[in-house]
């Protein structure tokens, strides 16, 4: 008995450490991985989550922070969906930073009335940040969203200043995924424009160059809310910049098919309850077929993870439009020259959709 008992103990003692050998080793490959940093306007789960989540996941990629900035959301919420998201896959090593919580023009959300009135409206009447009123704090937010009591809390540094500082230490490794407004990105080059050719590759989603926008008849909802920073942004003189717009999100459809699956791939109680609340899901369990839902930022997401995804794309400078009128925030691709300070980008036109499905039924099955 005693032999059985030390051979056991043995057995167990090596598995322990093959264990350990193992979680050291995938965190090692991990932490090798390209440098990514998010930046968005953190919703729950599709669009914004789910890309944050794929980020988080995905071998091929490490995400060393989440900066937050307005758009979609305040700052305050979406600091606090970031990091019950992260709470939700164990990412205490994600770190999140508070960012830019206040577009460039003065007084822009409140002229936003009197923008309508004159400019008119798209198709979508979202108006994210710009809707409601700014909660006294993420911790208001996380009690009152999510009844309970958050387990990690975000950074004491900016968002800006972490940008800046990661940029600095890593030169020309680290890529940008920015699926929300451009004011952190702007807000860091304007402090530091030294970091601008030190990053490797900045990936937007935003804008439309060959369709009509969404909130506006010309522009995309993360340029429109603050269009001055994301001419900044567009300008500013990164290692490359990648734009997956309208023109690409608009031919990736969530149907009540898909969303069904995702419903039953996720057991996870945490993701189960933000999808339960989630505003699209009172459309897709009634009897209404919505035929204009998309998964907008996982696409640029799934690019940083997996380039191969792109089918289709052509190179030209682009620009914002930031004088106030009826194309205040159109973004604009010249097949000739830009006007000076522009620079080129990479505009994703199609992505591969059975690709783009798969990832997000692989994150799906591992929540």
């Amino acid at each position: 008995m005693k032999k059985w008992k030390k051979f056991l103990t043995a057995g167990l003692v090596g598995l322990s450490v093959m264990c350990s050998a193992f979680s050291v080793s995938a965190q090692a490959g991990k932490e090798a991985a390209p440098p990514v940093i998010l930046d968005a306007d953190m919703v729950d789960w599709l669009d914004d989550g789910t890309a944050m989540l794929m980020l988080a996941k995905a071998p091929q990629t490490n995400l060393i922070g989440v900066t937050v900035v307005f758009g979609n959301t305040w700052v305050e919420q979406g600091t606090a969906s970031a990091l019950r998201q992260l709470e939700g896959i164990g990412a205490a090593d994600v770190p999140v930073y508070m960012g830019v919580n206040k577009p460039t023009r003065a007084n822009r959300f409140e002229l936003i009335p009197e923008e309508t009135r004159l400019f008119g409206r798209g198709k979508d009447s979202h108006l994210g940040a710009a809707g409601g009123p700014q909660p006294p704090s993420w911790q208001e937010v996380y009690h009152d969203v999510y009844r309970d009591e958050p387990k990690y809390a975000p950074e004491k540094m900016s968002a800006p200043d972490f940008i800046i500082d990661a940029v600095r230490k890593r030169p020309n490794e680290i890529t940008i995924v920015a699926i929300g407004s451009g004011a952190n990105l702007a807000a860091a080059v304007k402090k530091a424009p030294d970091i601008a050719p030190l990053v490797k590759r900045v990936i937007y989603m935003g804008g439309n160059f060959f369709q009509q926008g969404n909130v506006m008849p010309y522009a995309e909802f993360n340029v429109w809310i603050d269009p001055e920073a994301e001419k900044t942004a567009f300008r500013a003189p990164f290692g490359e910049q990648v734009i997956v717009p309208l023109d690409a999100c608009e031919k990736i459809h969530i149907t009540i098919p898909r969303y069904q699956k995702i419903k039953k791939l996720i057991t996870n109680p945490i993701f189960s309850e933000l999808l339960r609340y989630h505003w699209m899901t009172p459309m897709f369990e009634s009897d209404v077929l919505p035929d204009d839902n998309y998964v907008w930022d996982v696409l640029a997401a799934a690019i940083a993870i997996d380039p191969t995804v792109i089918e289709k794309e052509v190179t030209y400078p682009v620009d914002v439009i930031d004088q106030y009128g009826p194309a205040y925030g159109t973004t604009m691709a010249y097949k000739g020259s830009g006007p000076e300070g522009t620079q080129e980008a990479r505009i994703i036109l199609t992505v591969n959709e059975k690709k783009i499905w798969d990832m997000i039924y692989n994150l799906c099955s591992q929540l």
